[in-house]
């Protein structure tokens, strides 16, 4: 039986550099190591171009090569015979090749040394086992078919976006072993991801945000494709990154106004999925490990069935929730406690209750909205269709990510005061919960 790709994939995640065999126009032939070389599919294998070489004046003149990789727990090895096609600078294969290959520099020490220009892609026309010993190889820690399985049915069994949050995390934990995971979804604008949920954090960070583009996360939702790290780099370190996004933006002074990403400070592997539902991108499933090496492609392609049909999860439950029913209703206000002062700054919607920052942005604007209509006017009871036909909430006129929203305002007050809630009494409806007297301020 001819032997794919797909069945070595396990040589193909860098821990060992590929050995690349040319041959000039002449017929001289040039050996030299490849830092990368990236499964595509079953018949296409990507290698990693950093340098203008000899090597690349080879390829070019004669794009018939000869690659060897290692599988790096038994050592088996294996000779590709490919094909070159072309070069692509730009686009999925491209952002994946170049996270990983931060992880493998940074894994050498040589961070800052390794570059991609860009990924060659190549025919595979023939692979051929190298003879030699082989090691015993232990037995994978789990079975991902059978846990996507079992995955898919905790999936089904959901009926609240909320609950689905947290369940989508715990099943990753449950299912395929994954201790530290984000879930992420996209703002309205599309610029930006904004944390929904966490496991295996001190702290959850939920509201925290990431740009799109920014990192593993950011580049996945850019892509719309799997981004796997399997070594630590301070490249693609979210805690560093966000605090330096945040100084660029203002300064020290905007520091407050950013809720701290939960993630691990020196994660040694990261696996980013896009979540989509057909071609809308909802957000990013992401998950990452103390450990190097921790995933790998079978994790890719797991977590990536998984993400999708998450997705569909997501979507539907977004529908259902968006069925309004009946209309809201006011009451009149009861005695409260101590009043709080609550502070709006029209510039980015953020909220401050007292001197505690709490939210911003679309979130920031509803809070808004449901606080003037409970210290005006007494009112406890509000439904979503309201808050969808308000045009200054900036709400998508495709999707409804009013919901979701909701959910993490909701899981914000849970975690910052003990005064105030909102509570979910039905289809599209909920309640705004005060035990306190709201002063509200209009900031600058």
């Amino acid at each position: 039986m001819k032997l794919t790709l797909d069945a070595i994939r396990d040589c193909l995640d860098g821990s060992i550099p590929g050995t690349l065999a040319t041959c000039a126009a002449d017929g001289t032939p040039n050996v030299t190591f490849v830092s990368q070389v990236d499964y595509v599919d079953s018949e296409h294998a990507a290698l990693s171009f950093q340098f203008f070489s000899k090597t690349r004046e080879n390829v070019l003149a004669n794009p018939e090569v000869r690659v060897t990789v290692v599988n790096p727990l038994s050592g088996a090895s294996y000779q590709l015979r490919l094909r070159y096609l072309r070069t692509e600078s730009a686009g999925p294969l491209f952002e994946r090749m170049k996270a990983k290959l931060a992880g493998i520099a940074s894994h050498e020490g040589m961070a800052g040394v390794f570059r991609l220009r860009g990924s060659d892609v190549y025919r595979v026309l023939d692979i051929q086992p190298v003879p030699g010993p082989v090691l015993a190889v232990e037995a994978p820690r789990r079975n991902l078919l059978a846990a996507l399985r079992q995955a898919s049915a905790r999936l089904a069994a959901s009926q609240e976006l909320d609950a689905l949050f947290d369940q989508a995390l715990a099943t990753l934990r449950d299912c395929f072993g994954v201790e530290h995971s984000l879930l992420l979804l996209l703002a309205e604008a599309g610029d930006r991801l904004y944390t929904v949920a966490s496991l295996g954090y001190a702290r959850s960070g939920v509201g925290s945000e990431i740009a799109v583009g920014d990192g593993v996360i950011g580049v996945a939702a850019q892509q719309r494709t799997a981004i796997c790290v399997p070594h630590a780099t301070a490249e693609y370190s979210y805690v560093r990154a966000q605090r330096e996004a945040a100084l660029a933006l203002g300064g020290g002074e905007t520091l407050p106004r950013e809720i701290p990403f939960p993630g691990l400070a020196e994660p040694h592997s990261q696996l980013a999925v896009p979540i989509v539902a057909g071609s809308r991108l909802l957000g990013v499933l992401y998950a990452e490990s103390p450990e190097d090496r921790r995933f790998g492609y079978d994790d890719e392609d797991a977590l990536s069935a998984y993400g999708a049909q998450l997705g569909t999860a997501i979507q539907l439950l977004q529908q259902s929730a968006a069925e309004d029913e009946g209309e809201p209703e006011t009451a009149s206000p009861r005695p409260l406690g101590a009043p709080v002062q609550v502070r709006h700054y029209a510039a980015d919607d953020s909220i401050f209750l007292g001197e505690d920052y709490l939210i911003k942005g679309v979130a920031g604007a509803i809070f808004w909205k449901l606080a003037k209509a409970h210290a005006e006017g007494g009112r406890v009871e509000f439904c979503n269709r309201e808050l969808r036909l308000d045009a200054t909430l900036r709400l998508p006129e495709v999707g409804d990510n009013l919901e979701t929203r909701l959910i993490l305002l909701s899981r914000r007050l849970a975690e910052r005061c003990d005064y105030l809630a909102i509570e979910k009494t039905g289809r599209g409806r909920f309640r705004f919960k005060a035990t306190r007297s709201l002063r509200l301020v209009e900031a600058g």
